[in-house]
């Protein structure tokens, strides 16, 4: 009895990568169209594209007439959309704009006709435990994922949801290929038998890849490779009958992340690559849900405006943009993007604040920076510039002129600066109570997906080279890498690092010293707390060079806003990952690499991409790196987000 098995034909869509997104979508259009011919003229039954919507209006842009065509094949369940906006990355995207993508997502596909929904994270860098839950509240309980699985069977319940594991990857392209159909066979045999070590006699089989259209001829080359092989029989298909032809095998429970490597790469050194771009998303989404916050309060007009700038931001969260792993062009391209949404995010806020002096007060009281032409008691200037009046600006009665353009002042009412006499220092590091801080830098051979790290590297120590009190209670430390500001408000120390980077292909550091060793770390994921576990002795540095193929495990991972161990905690601006070596945190402060994928990278020793230069993820010049540490137990980490990130009360 032949096994059975639930071919679905996609293509994976990466909007921008190797290539700037207006070359992909050109790709795209030509994609597109010949799934919608073969889908028109019954040569496949189906066509799943790969669980997002944002390709579909793209190619739409471009194909208007094409739309009705499209309705109907969604209708006809012969086309599967959704439910996501885009395919962003999970680990480095906060829990707002993580819903927005679905529910922009979702609204977007159920307006096109369609029903049926997974969530589809095919090629996302290792996957949430807070995804799933999300998921459910969405209506969404089906989920499909690869990277980061351990051994576990095709089907588990993870989170609470039932998911498939994609065993062999989403990247199967076999029937493109110039070989004979007898190759073909042979080759689907070895990877459906090693598909089937976790399968019932029922198997899933991906056909497509990355920017992949399909073959013509696929449904007769599927019936002369059946005729060929003695064990499987291929039925072109859709993951849904998939799910309901395995409903009842959904048994094995999964109740914590999916980061392991030991099956396929994570990539985690896209936690860190392109930190600045890190960064701007950070204060980006930031500013853009205090906006949100504050016309659903005061005005409920700027909601097509907000939808509009959450796509803009979402594009930016798809996995190989903020990732950092794309061309410069893709990058520069994302900045350009943040650019605008802090233009209209800080639109909205003057709008608001100028019409209505009650939104005015609430943002002076909150703690949100605010730009006026007086310097106000009880506020900090935090910047000064030269514009026009906003009051001028905003007023379409009035054309501002030469006369109007004067000094501007951007304020935040700070917490007092509290006296900092704990701190003390020697020539190699500061201490904080009973912690050291340390900065340190690596060697690094790596690429924007893995750091690569010299196996004898002992690292580079920063040494202290001035350290004095400032008049504003402020303490100023200049290290011979870089100069350290560090004021204290009620509950933290507050960390700005500023640096002239001239240096290629290191990765800098700031290392905490706490007493204990570190067993477990507590960080922020998706505006939860996950806890996770370490070998602290472990050193990568160790286990190199790994087997081809093989991704050598690191002790580095994702964090959002906040990670903490023994009642220490760390709030960062942006700075998206840390390392935990014996009694030490590290946080990430820069990675600089200059090669999208370099194919002898010692921690990986296989490309993962292509080895495209990217002299701009070498992150030269100028940089800055923001974080504040406290002492306080993880429950209460929220309050001390709030002191970094201040909530605009309403």
């Amino acid at each position: 009895m032949k096994k059975k098995v639930i071919a679905y034909l996609h293509s994976h869509w990466d909007r921008e990568w190797y290539r700037e997104f207006e070359v992909f979508r050109l790709r795209l259009i030509r994609v597109f169209d010949n799934v919608i011919d073969l889908l028109v003229n019954d040569r496949i039954p189906s066509f799943y594209f790969d669980g997002q919507v944002a390709a579909l209006l793209d190619y739409l842009e471009f194909r208007p007439e094409n739309e009705q065509i499209i309705r109907r094949l969604i209708k006809e369940k012969k086309l599967f959309i959704g439910p996501f906006y885009c395919l962003i990355d999970e680990f480095l995207t906060d829990r707002t704009c993580f819903e927005k993508n679905i529910e922009i997502g979702l609204k977007i596909a159920k307006d096109f006709g369609c029903e049926d929904f997974i969530g589809y994270f095919a090629d996302t860098f290792g996957h949430s435990q807070n995804a799933s839950p999300i998921l459910k509240k969405y209506g969404i309980d089906k989920i499909m994922v690869w990277r980061g699985v351990p051994d576990l069977p095709s089907e588990f319940v993870f989170c609470g949801v039932n998911t498939v594991n994609l065993v062999r990857g989403y990247f199967m392209d076999i029937f493109s290929s110039p070989i004979s159909i007898e190759d073909k066979a042979e080759w689907l045999k070895n990877n459906l038998d090693k598909i089937a070590e976790k399968s019932s006699d029922t198997l899933l089989l991906p056909i497509g890849a990355d920017h992949l259209g399909i073959e013509k001829d696929i449904s007769e080359q599927i019936e002369n490779v059946n005729k060929l092989l003695e064990d499987y029989e291929i039925k072109l298909s859709n993951p849904f009958e998939y799910f309901e032809l395995v409903k009842d095998n959904f048994k094995i429970e999964w109740n914590e992340e999916l980061r392991d490597n030991s099956k396929t790469f994570i990539l985690p050194g896209a936690y860190s690559a392109r930190m600045k771009l890190k960064q701007l998303r950070a204060e980006t989404s930031y500013r853009l849900e205090q906006a949100d916050k504050l016309q659903k309060a005061y005005s409920g007009k700027y909601e097509k405006t907000i939808e509009y700038a959450y796509k803009l931001l979402l594009q930016n969260q798809a996995h190989d943009s903020i990732c950092g792993c794309s061309t410069d062009d893709v990058h520069f391209e994302n900045i350009t993007r943040y650019k605008k949404i802090q233009q209209i995010a800080d639109t909205i806020i003057e709008e608001l604040k100028i019409n209505d002096e009650n939104v005015f007060q609430t943002i002076k009281e909150s703690g949100y920076e605010f730009k006026s032409t007086k310097q106000l008691d009880g506020f900090n200037t935090i910047a000064k510039s030269y514009g026009f009046d906003n009051n001028i600006l905003y007023n379409t009665q009035r054309i501002p002129v030469t006369e109007d353009y004067r000094e501007i002042y951007t304020l935040k009412k700070f917490p007092k600066n509290f006296s900092m006499p704990e701190i003390t220092h020697t020539n190699s590091h500061l201490k904080i109570n009973n912690i050291t801080i340390e900065f340190v830098r690596f060697k690094d051979n790596g690429d924007t997906y893995n750091f690569g790290p010299l196996k004898d590297d002992p690292g580079e120590f920063a040494k202290i080279q001035d350290y004095k009190h400032l008049e504003n209670g402020s303490i100023f430390v200049k290290t011979d890498f870089f100069d350290v500001l560090v004021n204290r408000s009620e509950n933290l120390y507050n960390f700005k690092i500023t640096w002239e980077n001239n240096l290629t292909n290191r990765l800098w550091q700031v290392k905490l010293n706490l007493p204990n060793v570190i067993y477990e770390t507590f960080s922020e994921d998706l505006d939860s707390i996950i806890k996770r576990e370490f070998e602290p002795e472990y050193d990568m540095r160790k286990h190199l060079p790994q087997t081809r193929g093989i991704e050598t495990k690191t002790n580095f991972a994702p964090m959002q806003r906040y990670v903490g161990a023994q009642g220490v905690g760390i709030i960062t601006k942006g700075l998206t990952e840390y390392e935990v070596r014996g009694k030490s945190i590290l946080i990430t402060l820069l990675r600089s690499v200059g090669v999208i994928s370099n194919p002898h990278n010692p921690a990986r020793s296989t490309p993962a991409g292509p080895p495209i230069e990217v002299p701009d993820a070498q992150q030269l010049g100028e940089n800055t790196a923001e974080f504040s540490i406290g002492f306080f137990e993880a429950e209460d980490y929220q309050k001390y987000v709030d002191e970094v990130y201040p909530q605009i009360s309403l």
